[in-house]
């Protein structure tokens, strides 16, 4: 599952989604909020450029959307079926773990959605394109 190779571990490592070898952002944790978003130019494994088109991560505001509802629904479940919370504590709750959750959602939605539009290529020589 988690084999070189597979979408799934490009999209959970932040790695090239081309060659999986190396991290897309210049900072791996996505913790320092100052630079959650910075990436990488291109990969310095294969040359993949990051930034397909100009605003190319603007369509990833779709997918991060997805996956807000998706975490605001399951915290609404956890609090409320599982927890017995009232109404106000389980909003308060999808609040404070859609906050916490952000910068993790933020990447991972960016991971999601370069590995749309591209694949693994364990056969990329990046010299032959020159």
């Amino acid at each position: 599952m988690f084999n070189k190779g597979s979408k799934i571990k490009s999209i959970f490592t932040g790695s090239c989604p081309r060659c999986q070898n190396e991290s897309m952002y210049s900072d791996q944790n996505p913790l320092h909020l100052s630079k959650v978003l910075k990436m990488n130019d291109h990969c310095g494994h294969c040359g993949l450029k990051y930034q397909i088109e100009p605003s190319f991560f603007y369509g990833a505001m779709y997918v991060s959307y997805g996956l807000n509802v998706a975490v605001g629904i399951a915290a609404f479940i956890v609090s409320f079926v599982i927890f017995g919370t009232t109404i106000e504590q389980s909003f308060l709750s999808i609040i404070i773990t859609l906050v916490l959750l952000f910068p993790f959602v933020l990447r991972l939605s960016r991971n999601i959605y370069i590995n749309m539009f591209i694949s693994y290529d364990p056969k990329y020589d990046p010299k032959a394109k020159m």
